[in-house]
């Protein structure tokens, strides 16, 4: 097979056999296709897309290049909860050791940051001696033993995904619907789930920027969910401003600390609950949204899911008091304050912006494989919607150096627009399952545990 063949198909609009895409993936994790003409190829599906069957062909070759979880017959539920990606989207650190201790299993690989938007492993990795390198041994006994598991991919588990997702993250290649899907999908399946919650980010900080993209992505990973024996629920939720107020990795996880304490921002709490309660719905440890609702907040009032952050922290080698004192985390050499340009009503903040302003100070990477530094980001604490004052301090920049921190107050400057008042975009639009599409109410929305929630 000449690959340069293949390279011209996709890019001129033919399809790949599903052979072709096993040998094609074969070889590459053997060598024998370089790093430049997988980009390309990556490039020419950007492009041109997948046919339906090029990628279930894709997603089975990269599910088929490593092992399985198993679990054997053990009968406690197992449901994962997976980001499409954003700005400040620090809900996997609360959502995993909530919905554990309230019953359910969570076997959670995690990505690193891909384009603009943040990685969970990144955020955990900030955590002193924390070990994100599980191998799978240690992940089902670790989730036999505490009910969770915070693991990045590894040589063993799907391990074709994580190659492609750290050649997409440098090549401009994350915005393609079909390359999304299998990736999530192919390293999803390969954890013996028995169901899973997607959270589909919609908006500009979004991978997919358009609406009906977003759908079509959400019952794309419906449908091959289902198809694979797994429930599958998607959220669409919106990334057109960042998710809570902390931006950066350690910063992200002083925040989650917090809200497993009850004191997270609205809009991060009310995102985490909706996701939440479908988690126990599929896991069948709650009758009704109601109950799991319920449980959910008694989980963090009691302190028991802030409680299993710590054993997870624990088991994980890292330092269990961080839950009680954050100070060990890694933290930024200069800090300023931003101000207000002028009085008027916010627009819009751009979550793009913030997060390539973060790659951009040290926050994010340019070469596979490149160290970050956890400590750089910004504290945002206004919204869409809201009013300020000339002068007003509406966000920090936290940064390793004066020239970072210049950059991050040049990032606010563009990303942050005042002007007329407008109503935000609601939080959670839409959820997809298997049986349709339901359009979800705008401006303040009713959650599914009978609460409300903040929409903005």
């Amino acid at each position: 097979m000449v690959f340069q063949r293949l390279i011209e198909r996709k890019r001129d609009g033919g399809a790949l056999s599903a052979e072709e895409w096993t040998v094609t993936l074969a070889d590459f994790m053997a060598g024998r296709i370089p790093d430049y003409q997988m980009a390309a190829l990556l490039m020419a599906v950007v492009w041109r897309g997948l046919e339906p069957e090029e990628l279930t062909a894709l997603t089975e070759a990269m599910l088929a290049s490593g092992d399985h979880l198993d679990f054997g017959t053990w009968p406690a539920p197992r449901v994962d909860k997976h980001s499409t990606g954003g700005v400040g989207d620090k809900v996997s650190l609360v959502l995993a050791p909530l919905v554990a201790s309230c019953g359910v299993a969570v076997p959670m690989m995690c990505g690193r940051a891909l384009g603009h938007t943040g990685g969970t492993v990144d955020k955990l990795e900030a955590i002193p001696g924390f070990r994100t390198d599980l191998s799978r041994w240690e992940v089902e006994r670790q989730v036999q033993r505490i009910g969770c598991a915070l693991f990045a991919q590894s040589a063993a588990i799907a391990p074709a995904d994580g190659r492609l997702y750290a050649l997409r993250d440098v090549t401009g290649t994350v915005p393609s619907l079909p390359l999304i899907a299998a990736s999530i999908m192919s390293k999803k399946l390969a954890e013996h789930l028995r169901g899973l919650v997607l959270d589909v980010k919609t908006g500009s900080g979004g991978l997919l920027l358009e609406l009906d993209r977003e759908l079509e992505l959400a019952r794309t990973l419906v449908a091959i969910g289902e198809s694979h024996g797994c429930r599958t629920v998607a959220l669409l939720t919106a990334m057109d401003r960042p998710l809570g107020r902390a931006c950066g990795n350690a910063l992200e996880l002083e925040e989650a600390l917090l809200a497993l304490d009850g004191q997270g921002p609205d809009d991060l709490m009310a995102v985490t609950f909706a996701l939440g309660v479908e988690v126990l719905l599929i896991a069948g440890v709650a009758g009704d949204a109601g109950e799991a609702g319920r449980r959910l907040h008694e989980a963090i009032t009691s302190g028991r899911g802030r409680a299993k952050l710590g054993e997870v922290i624990e088991a994980q080698g890292g330092n269990p008091t961080l839950i009680d004192d954050p100070g060990s985390l890694p933290q930024a050499k200069v800090v300023e304050i931003y101000q207000a340009r002028r009085r008027g009503f916010v627009e819009r903040v751009e979550p793009r912006v913030i997060g390539e302003a973060i790659a951009a100070m040290g926050g994010g990477r340019r070469a596979p494989g490149e160290a970050i530094d956890p400590s750089v980001g910004f504290v945002i604490t206004i919204k869409p919607g809201d009013h300020v004052a000339a002068g007003e301090p509406i966000a920090s920049v936290f940064a390793r150096d004066q020239e970072g921190a210049r950059a991050g107050i040049a990032a606010l400057d563009q990303a942050i627009v005042l002007g007329e008042k407008h109503p935000p975009a609601p939080l959670i639009s839409h959820r997809v399952s298997d049986r349709g599409t339901e359009v979800l109410a705008a401006g303040m929305l009713e959650d599914r545990s009978g609460s409300r929630a903040v929409g903005r």
